[in-house]
Order: C-alpha cells, then sequence, then structure tokens
C-alpha cells in the first residue's frame, strides 16, 4: 500500500489521484474528498501545508494535515511509502517528526536518479539541506553509494563530489574537508568533479549540497524540456522535415522517452527510517504515477533496512 498526499499538486488533487489510479498499485489517497469523488481509498484531508508556510511549525501545529496523515500512515504500518508532490521542507519534517532519522545520520537528504545514457546517476543533495557540513557530505556519499548497490545492482559505486575544479582544494571549506575525508575512506571516490561530468556517464553518484544540487537538477531538466520541444519545432517546421521525423521517429522516441524528466519524477529522501518520495508540484499524471512505482520498488526491496545495513557496514 502506497499513501498519497493528494495536496500541493499545482495541477490539482485529482491529478495526484489519477496518477495513482494509474500505477496499479493499491493507495491510500489523502486529500479533500470533496474534490476527489468516484475515487477509491479516499481519506478525506482537506488541510494541506503551503510552501510558505514554517515546515517543522507547520506539521506540528497541523496534525490533520494532508501529509502528516501520510507520514503516519507509515510508521503504523498501514503503508509502505509515502509520496507528497507538497513542499520539500514539510514533507521531510514529516518525515523526520514520524518516521525518524536512521541510527546514526546526520541529516536526510534528497536523492533523484539523473538520465544519463547507458548509466543514471544518482544526485543528491537535490534541497533538503541548503547548506551542508563536511561530516554531512562525507555521509550523503556513504548513502548515495549503499542506495545504487543495494536498490540497483551496482557494483561498487563510483563517487564524486560535485566542486569547481577537480584539484582536491578547490571549492568551498566543507567540499574541501569531505574530500580529504572520502579520499581516506573505503568508497569508490573519484575524487573532485565538475558540473559537465554528471553526464558523461562515468560516475554512479554525485554528492552536493542543497541548494547546488537542487539548481544542477532543475537546470538538466530544462535543457531536456527545451530540446525535446526544439526537435519538435525543427521536424515540424515544413513538409519535407515531416518526411524526416517518420524515418528517425524510432530513435527520437526512444531519446524522449530516456530524457524525459517525468520518467525520473520521485526524488527519494534517503537517511529517513521510512520511505517518502516527494514529486514535483507541477507534476502531471505521468510523472506522479512513475513518483508512485518509486516508492512500491523501495517498499518491496525494503530500502532504508539496505541503506542502513550497508551503510553501517561501510562505516565499521
Amino acid at each position: 500500500m502506497v499513501a498519497l498526499d493528494a495536496n500541493g499538486a499545482d495541477r490539482g488533487p485529482r491529478n495526484v489521484a489519477e496518477g495513482g489510479l494509474r500505477a496499479g498499485v493499491p493507495v491510500t489517497i489523502f486529500g479533500p474528498a470533496a474534490e476527489l469523488e468516484g475515487f477509491d481509498g479516499v481519506v478525506d484531508a482537506p488541510v494541506a501545508i503551503t510552501n510558505d508556510e514554517d515546515p517543522a511549525r507547520a506539521v506540528r501545529a497541523k496534525p490533520d494535515a494532508s501529509m502528516v496523515q501520510a507520514a503516519r500512515a507509515v510508521k503504523d504500518g498501514r503503508a509502505g511509502a509515502f509520496v507528497t508532490p507538497g513542499s520539500t521542507g514539510a514533507a521531510l519534517a514529516a518525515g523526520l517528526f514520524h518516521l525518524k532519522r536512521m541510527r546514526g545520520v546526520h541529516r536526510p537528504a534528497v536523492a533523484v536518479r539523473v538520465p544519463v545514457p547507458g548509466r543514471a546517476v544518482l544526485l543528491l543533495d537535490c534541497g533538503a539541506n541548503v547548506d551542508s557540513r563536511p561530516e554531512w557530505l562525507v555521509q550523503f556519499a556513504y548513502m548515495g553509494a549503499a542506495y545504487m548497490e543495494g536498490v540497483h545492482g551496482v557494483k561498487r559505486a563510483r563517487v564524486g563530489l560535485l566542486s569547481v575544479g577537480e584539484e582536491p582544494k578547490k571549492g568551498t571549506d566543507a567540499v574541501v574537508e569531505a574530500n580529504r575525508v572520502l579520499r581516506d575512506g573505503p568508497l569508490n571516490f573519484a575524487g573532485n568533479v565538475e558540473g559537465g561530468d554528471l553526464m558523461r556517464g562515468q560516475l554512479d553518484v554525485v554528492v552536493t549540497d542543497g541548494f547546488t544540487g537542487n539548481v544542477a537538477l532543475k537546470t538538466m531538466e530544462g535543457l531536456a524540456n527545451m530540446l525535446v520541444g526544439a526537435l519538435k519545432t525543427e521536424y515540424t517546421r515544413n513538409p519535407l522535415r515531416y518526411i524526416g521525423a517518420a524515418a528517425s521517429w524510432p530513435v527520437l522516441r526512444s531519446l524522449r522517452r530516456e530524457f524525459d524528466p517525468r520518467t525520473y519524477n520521485g526524488a527519494s529522501m534517503v537517511g529517513l527510517s521510512g520511505i517518502v518520495i516527494k514529486s514535483h508540484g507541477s507534476a502531471d499524471v505521468l510523472s506522479f504515477r512513475n513518483a508512485i512505482r518509486v516508492g512500491l520498488i523501495e517498499a518491496r526491496k525494503g530500502v532504508p533496512t539496505q541503506i542502513a545495513n550497508l551503510l553501517s557496514a561501510q562505516l565499521a
């Protein structure tokens, strides 16, 4: 069972509910029942937490909020994962209050798989922690490696630390110190990497602070959307190009599927003892369906347990 928070989506609660229906898995939808007529498994929860509110205060002050109720469903064992298009800060706060951090974890991180030809790379943090201490970055590296090894079967995940240069002394004080610690550790550490290295297919995990990671992620998503739009415009500019488009359609369709940000919607909040998946607020039905599937896969594979076990073994 997956718990859906139907509030917070730009396209409305029905869009979220339709994504749950198309995912083809059992779901409980927490949202305004008046707007969700016709859907099964709806728990009336019209109270929402907005992006303008202080996340921690709002989670404490609104126990009936849809997001809080969905998090409690995971805590109580009524659902295996909690998926929300709402505020990232509020989702993290709900996860911290009700699901708690894994033992020994300093801070959870938002982890997103970025589409790279032939080899997806996990980027974290993508927004949970705007500023990050060196020890947090180090732990993000271990959690990211554990996630890719335990969930996606990657052997000895190759980890890079995002910076402004490859030299160990380049970057902020936090990056320089994290680099020093990771170089002496057991991870398959590639050292500092630059923004261009994200898409080269040579890394499995890229670690950064939440501010930089979020900007990098949104930039890549915007670029992917721009390229898809540009190709569509060029191929439909005149009748002759229609012929070219028809001939190359199998390749174009494959590329569109591979780079479509909707296919990779669903960011994991690693470091929590339960599964929390953050969807884009602007997600359409296809996007939200894929976010739900991420939650389902993580629930079936017992991701928090796998990360905790691998993290404990690597840091022992």
